[in-house]
């Protein structure tokens, strides 16, 4: 038997760093609308601690849930999945 939980996790976009070890994460998911039965997009940001990896904007990244840090601040990235791609 394994003494370590599996801890929620999420896979979101990071929307802005200008805070020090924390970043906004937006977060998407696709439900099913209740009447049309069309799939619909909905969006949430989360406060994320920053301890190991650096993400910049537009990284995707996976968040894992933690004991809460702060007022609004519950998740930590644990990793970045897709670095972001500047043009120009």
């Amino acid at each position: 038997m394994s003494l370590e939980r599996r801890r929620q996790s999420l896979i979101g976009e990071v929307i802005s760093t200008k805070m020090e070890k924390t970043v906004n994460v937006k977060v998407m998911r696709e439900i099913s609308h209740p009447i049309y039965h069309k799939r619909v997009k909905r969006f949430k940001n989360y406060l994320a601690h920053v301890a190991s990896v650096t993400p910049k904007d537009g990284d995707i990244v996976k968040i894992t849930a933690i004991k809460p840090m702060s007022k609004r601040k519950r998740w930590q990235v644990s990793e970045i999945i897709r670095e972001s791609v500047k043009l120009g």
